[in-house]
């Protein structure tokens, strides 16, 4: 597959996803956004494929919009238009990051702004540099977080962290965000993709079906009760007591080895 503002690779079970316009921030375009979902939707078939890692070339992970044709949209209504019609495309993008059933980890490289923070949110687990830093600065454009940060954000940090940065637009440093449950760890600049990977290897060493069950079931609970939640799941357990997985590992547990999982 050839692709123009991504690089895309894969490595053993793990597929790495690179946003790279760097002399752009790799801010947003419609082009970037076709790209990571026709990567997402190849990773997602691809039954080698079990993690998938997202980052960035350059020194921002991405900025968001362009600001500068975000400007120049006000006095052309064929340029408004375009925007306005990119929006649903990105939201949609974020939406198959929650529904792709392989793990998203994003690395983050440096900035995430505005609708590049919203993407950092969309994964479901974040590495960021100690160079990375972090803002919704949508309000000061006169906006909202419109591509899922209203969604994500207070159910990461909290109802009174995100109306604070939603509010104030301010930049948020790596330290800071680990602190609040930004990111999930911070690790240094030179060591992010090292990082990450070990990380993505780990989990790709795991039993794929469990761990693609379990992605369903936390983000599913999140809109469940108790009660609901063990309905949900009595069908999916019952269902992975019949896995030559789960008997893997039983196995070797009790030959006290490492299990080695076929997805099966």
């Amino acid at each position: 597959m050839e692709f123009t503002d991504i690089l895309y690779r894969k490595e053993g079970h793990v597929a790495i996803i690179t946003l790279n316009k760097p002399e752009k921030m790799n801010s947003f375009s419609a082009v970037m956004q076709s790209d990571i979902s026709q990567a997402i939707s190849d990773s997602e078939q691809d039954k080698d494929i079990r993690v998938i890692i997202l980052t960035a070339t350059g020194r921002a992970f991405c900025a968001g919009a362009d600001v500068k044709a975000m400007a120049s949209r006000f006095d052309q209504p064929a340029a408004q238009a375009r925007e306005n019609s990119r929006l649903p495309m990105r939201n949609s993008l974020y939406l198959q990051f929650q529904q792709c059933p392989k793990p998203i980890i994003c690395a983050v490289n440096g900035v995430a702004a505005g609708g590049g923070l919203d993407m950092a949110l969309a994964c479901d687990i974040r590495i960021a540099s100690d160079k990375a830093r972090f803002a919704e600065v949508f309000v000061r454009r006169g906006m909202i977080p419109a591509s899922g940060g209203t969604y994500f954000l207070p159910r990461i940090v909290g109802i009174d962290r995100a109306l604070l940065m939603v509010w104030t637009g301010d930049m948020v440093d790596a330290t800071e965000a680990e602190r609040i449950g930004l990111v999930t760890m911070v690790v240094p600049h030179e060591e992010l993709e090292m990082a990450t990977m070990d990380l993505a290897e780990k989990l790709a060493k795991g039993p794929p079906l469990a761990i693609q069950a379990a992605k369903r079931a936390i983000y599913e609970g999140l809109e469940m009760n108790l009660e609901a939640t063990f309905k949900y799941l009595t069908p999916i357990v019952n269902k992975l007591n019949q896995t030559e997985d789960h008997k893997e590992g039983a196995r070797a547990f009790v030959e006290k080895r490492e299990p080695v999982f076929k997805g099966e």
